[in-house]
C-alpha cells in the first residue's frame, strides 16, 4: 500500500490534519469497551476509506485481518479460566490443566480481536491517504537529517521492492528454473541487499556532493490553512474530547468478567456512537476544491 494522491477531502487536508484525524479513530477505539462502539468505529473508518476513495486498498488489509481476530478469540477462549458462563468443558488438557471454555472469555477475545482490526485500519487509511513527503516536511523543521534520512527511505522501500521482482524474474528464466523455496528466497534476498547497500553508498555520495550535510532547519512558513485542513484538524480534536469523556465520565462502559455486564445500557453507547459519526464524518460533507 502507497499513497496515491485522489481527489478527496482527506487528501486535499494537509499531513497534520489528516494524521491526526486518522490518529484519532485508533485512539478512540483503544479506548472503547462497548462491542456497539468499536463494531461503529470499524464501520466509520470503512466509511472514510470510501470517503477518501481508498476503500479497495483499505478492505484488503480489513479482510486479511478478520481471521488473525477470530484466533485472538480462540487463544484468550482457550488460555483464560475467567468467566461464569461456561460453553464447555474439555476435561482434563495437558499441560494446561482443566479447561473450560467460557462465554465472557470469547467475548474479551473477539473485542481484542475487533480493537486491533480497526486500529490497524485506521493506520491503512493513513498510509493511503495521508501525504508522506507533507508529513517528513514537518519533521524537517525539528530535525532535517532525521527528516531526509527518512524521505530517502520511505522512497528506497519501493525501489528495492521492484528490484526483487526483476531478480525473481531473471531467476525464473534460468534453465534449471533458478530452484525453489527457501533457497531461491535467501538468494533473491542476498542480491536485493547488496543492491541496496550499492545505492546507499551512491545515495550517500550524491547528498555529500549537494551540500546536504550543511543544509539548516526549514521554516515555519507555509501555504495557509484551508478549510479542509481546519475541518479534519478540529474534528480529531473533537474526537479525542469525546474519548477522554467517555473514559472520565464512565460512558459506554462495557465489562466481561466475571460476567457480561454494561451499566449504562445500549442508549449510552448508541449515543456516543451517533456522536462520533457525526464528529468523524462531517469533513468529508465539503468537496469544493478537492482538486485531482
Amino acid at each position: 500500500m502507497r499513497y496515491v494522491r485522489r481527489a478527496s477531502p482527506l487528501h486535499a487536508a494537509r499531513a497534520v490534519a489528516g494524521g491526526a484525524w486518522c490518529a484519532a479513530l485508533a485512539v478512540a477505539a483503544l479506548a472503547a469497551q462497548s462491542p456497539l462502539v468499536l463494531v461503529g468505529l470499524a464501520l466509520l473508518v470503512v466509511l472514510g476509506a470510501v470517503g477518501a476513495g481508498v476503500g479497495r486498498e483499505v478492505g484488503r488489509i480489513v479482510a486479511w485481518m478478520v481471521p488473525w481476530a477470530v484466533v485472538i478469540a480462540v487463544i484468550n477462549m482457550l488460555v483464560v479460566r475467567q468467566g461464569f458462563t461456561i460453553l464447555a468443558r474439555l476435561g482434563e488438557v495437558p499441560p494446561f490443566g482443566q479447561v473450560d471454555l467460557t462465554l465472557e472469555a470469547l467475548v474479551y477475545g473477539l473485542l481484542f480481536g475487533l480493537r486491533l482490526l480497526v486500529v490497524a485500519a485506521a493506520f491503512c487509511l493513513f498510509s493511503a491517504a495521508v501525504d508522506p513527503d507533507d508529513l517528513l516536511r514537518v519533521l524537517r523543521r525539528a530535525s532535517v537529517r532525521s527528516a531526509l534520512a527518512a524521505t530517502l527511505a520511505t522512497r528506497l522501500v519501493p525501489v528495492l521492492a521492484a528490484d526483487a521482482a526483476r531478480v525473481s524474474e531473471a531467476r525464473r528464466c534460468r534453465a534449471d528454473g533458478g530452484g525453489e523455496g527457501a533457497v531461491a528466497r535467501v538468494a533473491v534476498l542476498r542480491a536485493v541487499a547488496s543492491n541496496a547497500l550499492d545505492r546507499a553508498l551512491d545515495v550517500a555520495a550524491t547528498l555529500e556532493v549537494r551540500g546536504y550535510g550543511s543544509a539548516r532547519r526549514g521554516g515555519s512558513g507555509g501555504p495557509p490553512w484551508s478549510r479542509h485542513d481546519r475541518a479534519f484538524l478540529t474534528s480529531a480534536v473533537v474526537l479525542v474530547a469525546l474519548t477522554v469523556a467517555a473514559r472520565v465520565w464512565g460512558w459506554a462502559e462495557y465489562g466481561t468478567y466475571p460476567e457480561l455486564h454494561a451499566p449504562g445500557g445500549a442508549g449510552e453507547a448508541w449515543a456516543l456512537l451517533v456522536a462520533y459519526a457525526v464528529v468523524a464524518l462531517l469533513p468529508f460533507a465539503d468537496r469544493r476544491g478537492i482538486g485531482g
